[in-house]
């Protein structure tokens, strides 16, 4: 049993050899070593061939590996500039798109502008017209002031139309806010 285990050590020591020789050794001395080993113990042949087809199988497969890297890094090479030129074509539609709309949000603003000016106007002469109503109301409140009855009824007159048109600056002060409001919900709507 021991000579047994002897040979089987040796077999062992002489395969390990050969694989760590067949790693650094040139194919001619490989070819020695396998023909040695194969005097020694014919039947390696077949683990030989095993091996050989399974280093075979190992190159095939990276042999594709390196085949498909070099084919998806084509690809992603190939996107990336696609992706550039569509980033461009997009940012160029985008500033096109948006200068189209330039008419529609400037005319909305000047609209904005004049009608804010507009109230700012009417909110003056609101304010004026409320000032003329309390001055010619304390006048008529007070009864030292020198009025004679008809005057009275005349600035009582003047009052009423001052009113009236109160009554009508107010309204159209609150179509024309309205009116801003609505211009510039307009204009939030249409900027991009």
């Amino acid at each position: 049993m021991a000579r047994g285990t002897w040979q089987a050590g040796q077999w062992l020591m002489s395969v390990s050899l050969i694989a760590w020789l067949a790693g650094c050794a040139p194919p001619a001395k490989r070819e020695e070593l396998v023909q040695q080993v194969l005097k020694e113990d014919p039947e390696f042949a077949q683990v030989l061939d095993k091996h050989q087809q399974l280093v075979n199988r190992i190159e095939t497969y990276e042999r594709e590996l390196a085949l498909k890297r070099g084919t998806i890094e084509h690809q992603i090479a190939q996107l990336r500039k696609e992706l550039t030129v569509a980033i461009a074509s997009v940012r160029q539609k985008t500033l096109d798109t948006k200068k189209r709309m330039e008419p529609d949000q400037q005319r909305l603003m000047l609209a904005i502008s004049m009608g804010s000016e507009q109230l700012r106007a009417k909110r003056e002469e609101r304010a004026s017209l409320g000032r003329s109503i309390a001055k010619l109301r304390k006048t008529l409140k007070d009864p030292n002031a020198p009025l004679t009855e008809s005057e009275r009824t005349t600035r009582s007159r003047e009052i009423d139309e001052m009113l009236q048109d109160a009554r009508r600056l107010d309204q159209e002060l609150q179509t024309l806010s309205g009116h801003i409001r609505l211009l510039k919900i307009k204009l939030l709507l249409i900027k991009l």
